[in-house]
C-alpha cells in the first residue's frame, strides 16, 4: 500500500516495483490500468465476491468466481483508463495525480485509446461465459463507466455514479447464479453505493483544495465542514441496507455478527476522519479494503 505524506500527495511512487521490474514501454500502461495501485480492484472484487456467495448460498462455482474476478479487474482497469483520458488536462494540476501517464506526457491520447479498446475487448470476451440475461445486465453499466469521468464538471455527486458502476458486479452475480435480481440483492447493491459515496468522499477530501481551484465538483466540496456527519450518515445507510438485504437474502445469525463488526469498523473510520489532514484521509480510504473483506466474510458465515 502507498502512504501519503504532508510533503507529497502523489499516488504514484517513483522507484516502486513498476519502475524496478517492468520494461520502460510497459510502465505507463501498468499505471494507466492502476495495477500499481490495486486498492480500487479490491474494493470492486470483495462486494462482487460477497454477492456471489450470497446468491450461491455458499462457496460459488469456481468458473463463475474466475469470470467475475477477471471481469472486475478488467472493468476497473478500463474505467481508470477512461477517467485518465477525460481528466488528462486537470490531472497535471492536482498534486495527487500529476505523475499519471497522460498528465505527465508519458503516453498520448491515441495510445491510451488503443489500450482502452484492448481492455474492453478482453472484458467483452468474458460475456461468452455468462448467460444471456447476465450479458444484458453487464452491458447496462457501460454508460455509467463513460459518464462518470465527466460528472465532476456538472454535479457534486460523481461518487454516486462511481458507486453504481463500481459495484455493478453485485446484481450481475445474482443474475448469473439465480437468473434474477431479487429485492435483497438490490438493497445490497444500494448499500455498496452508499458505502462508496462515504469512502470516496473521504478520498475526495485529499484533493479538495485542488478541485476547488480548478472549478471541479465532489461530495467533499458539497459537504464542506459537515463532511464527517455526512459520511457517518452514508455509512449508517450502508450497514442498514446490508443488514436488511442480507436478511432478505436468507443470511443466518452469524451474518448479523459480521454486520456489527462492519458497523464498528466504519464508526472507527468516521471518528478518525480529519477533514484537513489529507494523509489521514488517504489511510482511512485504504482501510475500506478491510470493510470489503468483512463483507465477504459476513456473507460466507451467513450461509452456515
Amino acid at each position: 500500500m502507498n502512504t501519503l505524506s504532508h510533503s507529497d500527495l502523489s499516488d504514484i511512487r517513483r522507484g516502486d516495483w513498476v519502475d524496478r521490474r517492468l520494461p520502460m514501454a510497459w510502465r505507463p500502461y501498468t499505471r494507466l490500468a492502476r495495477l500499481d495501485r490495486p486498492v480500487g480492484i479490491w474494493l470492486t472484487l470483495f462486494p462482487c465476491w460477497a454477492a456471489l456467495v450470497q446468491a450461491s448460498h455458499g462457496f460459488p462455482d469456481l468458473r463463475q468466481l474466475a469470470v467475475f474476478s477477471l471481469g472486475a479487474l478488467l472493468m476497473r482497469s478500463a474505467g481508470s483508463t477512461v477517467n485518465d483520458i477525460a481528466d488528462r488536462k486537470f490531472d497535471g494540476h492536482v498534486e495527487r495525480t500529476r505523475f499519471r501517464p497522460l498528465a505527465s506526457g508519458q503516453i498520448g491520447v491515441r495510445q491510451a485509446l488503443v489500450f482502452l479498446i484492448a481492455q474492453l475487448a478482453l472484458a467483452a470476451s468474458l460475456l461468452f461465459f455468462l448467460t444471456p440475461y447476465t450479458r444484458l445486465v453487464a452491458v447496462c453499466v457501460l454508460p455509467l463507466v463513460f459518464i462518470y469521468p465527466l460528472c465532476k464538471r456538472f454535479t457534486h455527486w460523481p461518487q454516486a455514479v462511481l458507486g453504481a458502476a463500481f459495484n455493478w458486479g453485485m446484481p450481475m452475480a445474482w443474475a448469473e447464479v439465480t437468473g434474477q435480481i431479487p429485492p435483497g440483492a438490490v438493497l445490497m447493491w444500494l448499500g455498496a453505493v452508499a458505502w462508496q459515496i462515504g469512502y470516496d468522499t473521504v478520498y475526495a477530501y485529499v484533493d479538495v483544495k485542488d478541485d476547488t481551484r480548478l472549478g471541479l465538483k465532489s461530495t467533499a466540496i458539497l459537504f464542506g465542514r459537515r463532511g464527517k456527519a455526512c459520511i457517518a450518515l452514508f455509512y449508517a445507510v450502508t450497514v442498514a441496507a446490508w443488514s436488511l438485504g442480507g436478511w432478505m437474502s436468507g443470511m443466518s445469525l452469524p451474518y448479523a455478527v459480521g454486520m456489527l463488526v462492519i458497523a464498528a469498523h466504519l464508526a472507527w473510520q468516521t471518528w478518525r476522519i480529519d477533514l484537513v489532514r489529507p494523509d489521514v484521509n488517504f489511510r482511512l480510504f485504504m482501510a475500506n479494503i478491510l470493510t470489503g473483506v468483512l463483507l465477504a466474510g459476513a456473507a460466507f458465515i451467513g450461509t452456515w
